[in-house]
């Protein structure tokens, strides 16, 4: 039995992390932390349907001596804030499998571009990128796993058996919508029900932290030069993320040919399903799973466009972040999501 502890339990990512490991038959949470500027809280309160299920008080403190006996951290934190515990997690020669973007850039000059000085960057060297379907081998040796963004899990998954292939152009445009957890718990103006509701909107256009993640993994696994032109929009739902992407064609094939390659790329992948040719991927049918659902579609011979959709919670956060446990955990990857 692996005994696991969230750093921020009280945030979308750390509460579906609970949903999920509550009912993993290898797993037993021991504790969770909020953040400083919330009060200590049972768990039941932040989420009333573990209520008989898990029963330990969320403190707003870290005391080391809890994590002491885990086995495994789930760093369930705001970017930046991160890194100010993994030295001391893993000193303690504990495995970390973190949800922000303080380990996923191997270049320490575009993550200090993009977020704000690293404090440790000695230890980014050890970090694995987590995306299981590129790094399955490189994770389950790991201690310290950095797990993808929720936008450049579905546009990464989408593209990358072309990208392996080398047969589209370096220049891609990204549409991405997602639902509005994908903000997180902060209270803003612009996430107000009366603003969110019955609206869609694209921010930061080009600017978007994500687009140099997508643009490094990219270009780590294919030696080229990807330039992602990235365009984020929030729609009215709670959950989900759909990504259409819009690719240049290096050479004419034929849909059954596109079709083979998808299926072949991916025929071990538990997590990732093809669609039928030119049939798009609904985000309604991976709410609340770990799935990744890929639709593609040729145009005017050389053009492409490939759909994909996940559920940002799970396949973009929480659930990607329990796969990756199981793989260093050496457990059946799909537990507990495919009974």
């Amino acid at each position: 039995m692996v005994k696991a502890g969230i750093f921020g339990i009280s945030g979308y990512a750390g509460q579906k992390l609970v949903e999920i490991l509550k009912n993993h038959p290898e797993v037993e949470i021991i504790f969770g932390f909020v953040s400083p500027e919330e009060e200590s809280i049972h768990i039941s309160e932040i989420i009333p349907k573990v209520k008989g299920e898990i029963n330990f008080v969320c403190e707003n403190e870290v005391k080391w001596e809890k994590v002491e006996k885990a086995d495994i951290i789930f760093l369930a934190l705001p970017h930046s804030v991160s890194m100010k515990f993994v030295p001391e997690i893993l000193k303690r020669k504990k495995k970390v499998i973190d949800l922000s973007a303080d380990f996923r850039f191997k270049d320490l000059k575009v993550y200090e571009k993009w977020y704000t000085k690293h404090s440790c960057p000695e230890f980014i060297k050890y970090a694995v990128y987590g995306l299981p379907e590129i790094n399955r081998n490189k994770i389950k040796d790991s201690f310290l796993v950095a797990n993808p963004g929720c936008y450049p899990t579905s546009v990464i998954l989408g593209i990358l058996p072309l990208v392996k292939k080398n047969l589209i152009d370096e220049d891609i445009i990204v549409d991405s919508k997602s639902g509005i957890t994908g903000a997180g718990r902060k209270v803003t103006s612009e996430l107000l029900f009366a603003e969110c509701n019955e609206n869609i909107r694209a921010y930061k256009v080009g600017a978007h932290r994500h687009q140099p993640e997508i643009e490094e993994i990219l270009n780590t696994l294919s030696g080229k030069n990807f330039n992602i032109l990235f365009v984020p929009h929030i729609v009215p739902m709670n959950q989900g993320i759909l990504s259409t992407c819009y690719l240049k064609l290096k050479k004419e094939i034929s849909e059954d040919e596109l079709c083979s390659i998808y299926k072949e790329f991916y025929k071990d992948e538990p997590f990732v399903r093809i669609m039928d040719y030119g049939i798009s991927p609904s985000v309604k049918n991976v709410f609340d799973t770990n799935y990744c659902d890929i639709g593609f579609k040729i145009v005017d011979k050389n053009k492409l466009v490939v759909i994909s959709a996940i559920d940002n919670l799970v396949k973009g956060a929480s659930g990607q972040a329990v796969q990756n446990m199981n793989i260093m955990s050496g457990f059946c990857e799909t537990i507990p999501f495919i009974k």
